[in-house]
């Protein structure tokens, strides 16, 4: 039987799960597919997915540092790989390249199915404005959350991710605002960490009266790198979530998009958390 290829792009890329998760959810569905990853030169993104595209290559996930590159690269792209500016989820069909963006679908699926906390009417801190964030946001406005802050080291990165949001957040009637990382107003049911402080060791960015009691606190970093953000909200009194549900959650829906499949994610996921240990 000839195997469909498909792959994840980074760089890192060494410590990724997606191989794992893509290869179960193909012998779960019985769906032809063979899934590796490949670490691409920082300079080299374009050239290694025209490389990939040539040896018969249906699609690949993009990781950092690539995502802003894959939505450039792209022919055509989702509404919300556009609202985004930044796509995980490359298709190669017919010569041309479809790119969309399953972070944030991913994100809300994990929160509000497999961890149960529904989002609409909450209020929200999203933690970060680079393509993490980008690529949520849209999503969490679509939960229907009333309030959303995003708050950045650079405030201005911020306001910009706001203001495209904007026009999405008043359809959905969700408050919308931007803050420097010194400059956030109020407590919130959830916060969530979108920079890279958990990959770089770098401590969390915010004050612990972000943390509503009980609140949800999510990283959307999984493994040792979210621990020490994971440590610090069970410290205060929240509840600890890391990224792994977001990163099968996501998988599945790029599955779905490839295959015309929804494969069980719950499953999968339970079943990464005990390889994991």
């Amino acid at each position: 039987m000839t195997l469909d290829h498909y792959c994840v792009m980074g760089n890192p890329i060494s410590h990724s799960r997606s191989p794992w998760i893509h290869t179960r959810f193909a012998e779960l569905t019985g769906e032809p597919v063979f899934y590796d990853k490949r670490e691409i030169p920082l300079d080299h993104f374009d050239r290694s997915v025209q490389a990939f595209i040539a040896e018969g290559g249906r699609g690949c996930n993009i990781t950092v540092p690539f995502k802003f590159e894959a939505a450039a690269l792209a022919t055509h792209t989702s509404e919300r790989g556009l609202l985004a500016q930044a796509s995980n989820v490359l298709t190669f069909k017919d010569g041309q390249i479809l790119a969309d963006n399953t972070d944030g679908i991913g994100l809300v699926d994990d929160i509000e199915r497999n961890a149960g906390v529904p989002l609409k009417g909450l209020r929200l801190l999203l933690i970060g404005a680079g393509g993490a964030a980008a690529g949520v946001l849209g999503p969490l406005i679509h939960a229907q959350p009333t309030h959303i802050s995003v708050a950045n080291r650079t405030a201005h990165r911020a306001q910009q991710l706001v203001e495209r949001h904007q026009p999405l957040a008043l359809l959905q009637k969700t408050e919308l605002v931007s803050h420097d990382l010194q400059g956030i107003e109020g407590d919130f049911d959830v916060v969530i960490n979108a920079t890279a402080s958990s990959l770089g060791g770098h401590g969390v960015p915010v004050r612990a009266s972000v943390l509503k009691p009980g609140a949800l606190a999510y990283d959307m970093m999984y493994g040792p790198g979210a621990q020490g953000f994971m440590d610090w909200a069970k410290q205060h009194g929240a509840v600890a979530r890391d990224g792994l549900g977001m990163l099968v959650e996501q998988a599945a829906e790029a599955f779905l998009i490839w295959r015309g499949v929804r494969p069980p994610s719950a499953q999968v996921l339970t079943e990464l958390r005990k390889v994991m240990g």
